[in-house]
């Protein structure tokens, strides 16, 4: 009796995946796309920040002006504490731009899903923030030690602005680089419709990769 063919595995992408492949050139893109797909065959994948993000929202929620920030480093298990080390003096930097903690709060943000060509990408801010103002931003995190490229950076930008009336309406799309606390917005001279041409060619890319992986 022969054994059943396996389900093949749909062509998908988060938001960060899909970021960090449209930053690789040549050869390191098929590398990275199989890299992906090994990934979501195993279910597998670990995601160290999330202490880090929660100590960051309850600091905006509640107020606190960094006094969770400062504390995170201690409650996580001592293998990440020099990552957490390396994340704080920013993340503290980039929440104390945002001016007086009471005149900020927390919003709540939803994830979306794009469909870029046939490739769906899914977008997940880390969370969402509010000024007194009215004013309100949808915020990516960039933890890399590596500043993001211009060319991330308007891919995650471009990908949330396409969404926002999902993801947090009337929001402006925000990606921080953590480590050295600077807030990342989408250029005024940046012209949409060449980047939404350029990802597409890209996703379309990614399929293709993705597929000849199997």
């Amino acid at each position: 009796m022969t054994a059943p063919a396996s389900t093949p595995l749909t062509p998908y992408a988060t938001l960060l995946g899909f970021t960090r492949y449209v930053d690789r050139t040549g050869p390191t893109k098929a590398t990275f796309v199989g890299g992906l797909r090994k990934q979501r065959a195993s279910r597998s994948g670990f995601n160290p920040h999330g202490q880090f993000v929660k100590a960051l929202k309850a600091d905006i929620a509640f107020h606190t002006g960094g006094t969770h920030l400062a504390g995170v480093a201690d409650i996580v298990k001592p293998r990440w504490r020099p990552l957490y080390q390396a994340l704080v003096p920013g993340a503290t930097t980039w929440l104390h731009s945002l001016g007086e903690p009471t005149a900020v709060d927390l919003a709540q943000t939803r994830d979306a899903l794009a469909m870029l060509g046939d490739l769906p990408v899914k977008i997940n801010p880390h969370f969402g923030v509010r000024h007194a103002d009215g004013r309100a931003e949808a915020v990516r995190l960039h933890f890399d030690e590596a500043p993001p490229s211009e060319e991330s950076v308007l891919a995650t930008l471009h990908l949330m602005a396409r969404h926002m009336d999902a993801v947090l309406p009337h929001a402006e799309p925000v990606l921080v680089d953590v480590r050295r606390g600077l807030a990342h917005r989408m250029p005024t001279d940046a012209k949409p419709d060449q980047i939404e041409r350029w990802l597409s060619g890209e996703a379309a890319a990614f399929r293709a990769i993705w597929s000849t992986a199997a």
